[in-house]
C-alpha cells in the first residue's frame, strides 16, 4: 500500500459482507476502492472458523449470493471448506484481487471534517477515503470469559474460532465450554477421538435434526444446465423461512409445537432421564438460536462424555470447577463462548465528527439508521449492523439488502456532486430504532425467558431484525436524503456552495418506512 494513498471507498473485511460490497461497487462503476483485510486471505468467519465439524446451519443454496449462484454445492448444508472455497471463487470471478490489501488490519479511523474524508491507519500503512464500508462482521472477534485461575492451567487452551490444528486431541481429557452453534458441531466431531470429554453447559440449547444429505450428481447436473432450477430451489428455501417469521416475531406461542418436536428428537438419542433433564431448556424455543444437529445428542450419550449442567467458574491447575461445585480434570480447554457481538471491537477504532469513538456513542446500546449509518459518522456505513441479524434465515439476504442501500448511497453522493458527505440525523436514527425496539417487545427473543447473545449489557436486543427479510429489503431499497444532513467543506459553504438539505425532522418518514 502506498503511503497516504487516497481512494474513494475503503471496505474493511473480506468475508461475505466485504466481498459483496466490493462486487456491488464494481457494478456501480466504482473501481477506486480497496478491501482492507487483517488476515492473509479472504473468507472472514469462514476462514477463521476451521474447527472439526464446522459447517453452516443454513441451506447451501440460500447461503450464497443471488448474483453468484453455485450449482455445485456438494451438500444440502455445506461445510466450512466449501463455503470458503466459494468466497475465493467470488474474489476471482468478479476481479476483486487487485483491490485486496492483506495484512492491513485497521488500527484507527478518524473523520476529517475539513477535508470530508476518513484518515485510516492500518497495519500496512496509512490511507484516506471518501467513504468507509465497515464489513468486519459480528462474528469476527472471539470472546473468552474471564475465568479465575485460567492462567494457571498447564494444558492447552484455545477458542473454537482459533482452533489449534497442531494439537492432537487423541486420548486427551478435553473440556468443552459452551453449548452454542460451534460447540454442538465440535462435540460429535471430537468425541470419538478424545479420552474423555466434559461439556460445561451453562444453558442447554434447543436442538432440531439437521436434514443434511449429499446433493446428487443428477441434481447438480440439472442446476448447471438449467440455472432456473437453482433459482427455484433458493426461492423455495427463502419462502419457507419467510412464513416462519410470524411465529418468532408476533406469535411465540405457536412455537410450542416445535418444542415438542425438539423434545422427541432428544428422547430418541438420550435414554437416561437424568441426562434428558439436564439437556432440556427452560425457555421458549427460538429465544436463543435454534441449533441443528443430528449427531450432538448421540455423542452426549456416549460413555466417554460427561455433561456438567453448570458453567465453568474456576480453574485450579488442571482441575476445572463448575459453578455448582463439581470438578473435572482436563488436558485441554476449548472455549465455544461466542464473539463480541454487541460490543464490536472495531467501534473503538472509529472516531467520528465530534471526536468520540463509535464505542463511546454506542455505550448505551448500538443504534444505526436502517442498520447502516450512525449519527456523527459521515460517509461511514456498516454491513450487518445493529438489528440486522436473523434468527431463522440466511444473513446473505440481509447483506444484499444493505448492498442495495450502499449503492443508492453512492448514487446520492454523485447526484449531489462535488466534495460531499452524508451524516445520519440523530432524529432519524432515534425514530428508526424506537420503532425497531417497539416491534421487538413481543418477539420470542425478548419474551422467551432466556438470556442470549442477542441482548446487550443493558438488556436491549440490538442484534436481531424483528421482521421478514422482504420487509428489510423494502426498507433499504433507497436512501432518503431527508434522514441525512448534507455536509460540504467549510470553504465551500463560506463561498456560497451548495446548502445543506433536509434540515427538518425525518422521524415521521422513518417510522412510516419501517
Amino acid at each position: 500500500m502506498a503511503e497516504h494513498e487516497h481512494v474513494r471507498v475503503a471496505v474493511i473485511g473480506s468475508g461475505f459482507g466485504g466481498l459483496g460490497a466490493a462486487v456491488r461497487l464494481r457494478r456501480e462503476g466504482v473501481t477506486d476502492f480497496v478491501v482492507l483485510e487483517r488476515a492473509d486471505s479472504v473468507g472472514g468467519t469462514w476462514r477463521d472458523n476451521s474447527y472439526p465439524g464446522c459447517a453452516c446451519d443454513v441451506p447451501s443454496h440460500l447461503y450464497s449470493f443471488s448474483f453468484a449462484p453455485n450449482p455445485d454445492w456438494p451438500r444440502a448444508f455445506s461445510g466450512q471448506e466449501h463455503i470458503r472455497a466459494y468466497l475465493e471463487r467470488v474474489a476471482d470471478v468478479f476481479g476483486l484481487r487487485p483491490h485486496l490489501r492483506f495484512g492491513s488490519e485497521v488500527k484507527l479511523m478518524t473523520w476529517d471534517p475539513h477535508e470530508l474524508r476518513w484518515d485510516i491507519e492500518t497495519g500496512s500503512g496509512r490511507l484516506t477515503a471518501d467513504l468507509v464500508v465497515s464489513a468486519t462482521g459480528p462474528l469476527s472477534d472471539p470472546k473468552i470469559p474471564d475465568i479465575p485461575g485460567l492462567d494457571t492451567f498447564p494444558g492447552k487452551v484455545f477458542h473454537s474460532a482459533r482452533w489449534d490444528h497442531d494439537y492432537d486431541l487423541k486420548g486427551k481429557r478435553v473440556a468443552m465450554v459452551g453449548t452454542g452453534a460451534s460447540a454442538i458441531q465440535i462435540v460429535p466431531a471430537i468425541q470419538p477421538r478424545v479420552g474423555r470429554l466434559t461439556l460445561f453447559q451453562r444453558t442447554p440449547p434447543w436442538v432440531m435434526p439437521r436434514m443434511d444429505r449429499a446433493i446428487s450428481g443428477a441434481e447438480r447436473w440439472l442446476h448447471q444446465r438449467l440455472p432456473v432450477t437453482t433459482q427455484a430451489r433458493r426461492g423455495l428455501l427463502w419462502g419457507i423461512r419467510e412464513l416462519q417469521v410470524q411465529a418468532f416475531t408476533k406469535h411465540p406461542g405457536q412455537l410450542g409445537f416445535v418444542e415438542q418436536l425438539a423434545k422427541r428428537n432428544m428422547a430418541r438419542a438420550i435414554k437416561d432421564p437424568a441426562l434428558r433433564a439436564k439437556l432440556t431448556p427452560d425457555y421458549r424455543i427460538g429465544c436463543k438460536r435454534i441449533l441443528l444437529s443430528s449427531e450432538y445428542y448421540p455423542a452426549l450419550a456416549r460413555p466417554n462424555v460427561d455433561v456438567v449442567a453448570s458453567g465453568l467458574a474456576e480453574v485450579r491447575g488442571s482441575t476445572l470447577v463448575a459453578a455448582d461445585g463439581s470438578e473435572a480434570e482436563a488436558d485441554a480447554i476449548v472455549f465455544g463462548t461466542g464473539f463480541h457481538v454487541t460490543d464490536m471491537p472495531i467501534a473503538e477504532r472509529v472516531v467520528g465528527a465530534d471526536g468520540r469513538t463509535l464505542a463511546e456513542v454506542w455505550k448505551g446500546g448500538m443504534e444505526a439508521l436502517r442498520g447502516a449509518s450512525a449519527a456523527g459518522f459521515p460517509n461511514w456505513m456498516t454491513i450487518i449492523g445493529p438489528n440486522t441479524g436473523l434468527g431463522n434465515s440466511s444473513m446473505i439476504l440481509m447483506i444484499e439488502s444493505q448492498l442495495n442501500y450502499l449503492a443508492d448511497f453512492i448514487r446520492q453522493l454523485d447526484v449531489l456532486g462535488g466534495r460531499v458527505a452524508l451524516d445520519a440525523r440523530p432524529g432519524a436514527v432515534g425514530a428508526w430504532n424506537r420503532r425497531v425496539q417497539e416491534r421487538m417487545k413481543r418477539t420470542v427473543w425478548n419474551t422467551g425467558g432466556c438470556t442470549s447473545w442477542y441482548l446487550d449489557g443493558n438488556g436491549r436486543n440490538t442484534t436481531i431484525w424483528p421482521g421478514t427479510t422482504a420487509e428489510f429489503r423494502r426498507a433499504t431499497r433507497r436512501v432518503d436524503l431527508m434522514e441525512y444532513e448534507v455536509l460540504r467543506p467549510p470553504a465551500a459553504k463560506a463561498g456560497g456552495g451548495a446548502p445543506e438539505s433536509g434540515k427538518h425532522s425525518a422521524a415521521a418518514g422513518t417510522e412510516a418506512a419501517l
